[in-house]
């Protein structure tokens, strides 16, 4: 088959228009429909229906679809290694985590990538969902448990947990809390348990419900729970690398906390030697290693001060 009218296709099928295909391909509409017409033609099929609302795959069409779409997976890939045989690290990397993680721990540290490497171009997807990267829907992410497929290359980074924690200006208009039992008096402020979340903060969230809490405030993700917090309006649960960046937020029952969560960094196996996997790996380790020690040292400074 002739490639060219594969591309076209390809182009086609993901944009759902002529006229949009034609405009990432600087084509005219009428020259693309020419080459999906030939190709038609060249297979004996019918790959696309056509409405007045735009164009949708027949079976075949969905078909030489999957078939496009692995190709093209394969030459980005192969076009992804060709230029991390480069000598400096350049070019996009997308990486994907969660919104709470990538918002409230990632991004603040980004300028100590870029202004090593100011020639990097990331694409940073923020979702609850688990995207796909065998099938190249990233090139690397940092999840809150293990991958379980056998062809990534995974690193753990660290454990997290979830907190109890509010601001100093809510406890003084409120009170504080000295036991559970306490906090049906306040507003707790957290991920709804039927948001995608781990299983741990979950678990917590419904121990503190058990407590028949006057009023709350859900939100479907920790960022927002963070900002609801930071607003002083009322307790919430937190997991703890947020006070990293917020030292004004005081923590709440110290004994009460969620399981440990582990954090793991992954990438396919096949982007073992992409040097900006590499400086993006080695870049999240260095300011992992650096919160252990600053947390090793503000322990240290509490007992010391106790």
């Amino acid at each position: 088959m002739d490639w060219d009218k594969l591309r076209i296709f390809h182009a086609v099928a993901d944009a759902g228009s002529l006229t949009a295909a034609g405009d990432t391909l600087h084509l005219s509409q009428s020259a693309v429909s020419r080459q999906i017409r030939a190709l038609e033609e060249s297979l004996n099929t019918t790959l696309f229906h056509r409405h007045a609302r735009g164009l949708i795959l027949t079976e075949q069409g969905e078909l030489l679809f999957d078939a496009t779409n692995a190709m093209v997976r394969r030459l980005d890939t192969a076009a992804a290694r060709i230029r991390d045989s480069e000598e400096e690290v350049f070019g996009e990397l997308r990486v994907t985590t969660t919104t709470a993680f990538g918002t409230l721990w990632l991004v603040p540290r980004l300028p100590a990538l870029y202004a090593k490497y100011p020639d990097l171009k990331i694409d940073l997807m923020l979702e609850e969902r688990v995207l796909d990267l065998p099938m190249r829907e990233a090139d690397v992410a940092i999840r809150m448990k293990e991958p379980s497929q056998a062809d990534l290359i995974r690193r753990k980074l660290m454990n997290i947990q979830m907190r109890l924690y509010a601001t100093p200006e809510y406890l003084e208009a409120n009170g504080t809390i000295q036991t559970m039992s306490d906090i049906s008096t306040h507003r707790l402020i957290c991920q709804n348990i039927g948001s995608a979340q781990v299983a741990a903060g979950a678990s917590l969230v419904q121990q503190i419900l058990s407590y028949d809490v006057r009023s709350t405030l859900t939100v479907n993700n920790y960022f927002g729970v963070l900002q609801a917090v930071l607003s002083h309006l009322g307790i919430g649960v937190l997991p703890d690398y947020v006070t990293e960046d917020f030292p004004q937020l005081v923590r709440l029952l110290p004994d009460t906390e969620s399981n440990e969560v582990p954090v793991f960094l992954a990438y396919p196996e096949e982007l073992r030697q992409s040097k900006r996997i590499a400086a993006f790996r080695d870049f999240v380790t260095e300011e992992i290693i650096a919160r252990r020690k600053k947390l090793r040292d503000d322990q240290a400074n509490e007992q010391a001060n106790g």
